[in-house]
């Protein structure tokens, strides 16, 4: 059973979360919050697995917010929940700690699934938010080079051509199964490779993972 405590101001938003996630298999709504400051107490009292987490919040935001629920138990998952698209906030609620970020208008299926993935580690973007931050990431260039030469010249991470092509996938958002797949070879070789990108980026998260590969321009 996943623990969920719910950070969102707008009460209509949170009457339709608390319906929808009541209504979930294997998702306990363990506690609400209405602000930044009441978010941070709750973490406290009931240590949730997952928060879904607004961004405008009264009080202080829910950047701040999950900045300060990490600082004191980093081991929760943080989905940022908004109607907020911009590519800095994007930014800075990943640098503040966050393991997902989701837009208000997805569908049901996909704030569950976003949810139970963030909780399994996995991690989750939004695509209108990949796009939209790959798409302002984009280094212009007068010298027309090939795909691979891009790589080798913007890759200072030391990264192998393998695990660049298993970045890209995972910046596409396929699991360790779907790399495999798609790039023929064993489940074991696929997370080998993730566990080895996540050491030479120096993060802990395939998010994180992602978001540095986008501001990098990697893929």
């Amino acid at each position: 059973m996943i623990n969920v405590l719910l950070v969102e101001d707008h009460e209509l938003y949170r009457m339709g979360l608390t319906m929808l996630l009541d209504k979930a298999e294997d998702i306990n709504l363990a506690a609400q919050a209405a602000d930044g400051l009441e978010g941070i107490k709750k973490a406290r009292e009931v240590s949730p697995d997952v928060i879904l987490m607004d961004i405008g919040l009264p009080n202080i935001d829910g950047i701040e917010a999950t900045l300060r629920i990490k600082e004191f138990n980093p081991d929760v998952k943080v989905l940022i929940f908004t109607s907020r698209d911009s590519d800095n906030d994007v930014f800075e609620a990943f640098r503040a700690g966050a393991d997902g970020y989701i837009m208000k208008g997805a569908t049901p299926e996909q704030t569950i699934s976003a949810i139970k993935s963030v909780y399994e580690g996995i991690g989750w973007i939004d695509p209108s938010i990949a796009k939209m931050v790959f798409s302002n990431l984009q280094r212009p260039s007068s010298k027309v080079v090939s795909e691979p030469e891009i790589k080798r010249t913007e890759n200072s991470y030391g990264l192998t051509d393998r695990e660049l092509d298993v970045l890209e996938l995972m910046v596409e958002g396929l699991t360790n199964p779907e790399i495999a797949s798609k790039l023929v070879i064993s489940r074991a070789t696929a997370k080998a490779h993730v566990h080895s990108i996540l050491q030479k980026l120096c993060v802990t998260t395939r998010t994180q993972a992602t978001v540095t590969a986008m501001k990098e321009g990697l893929v």
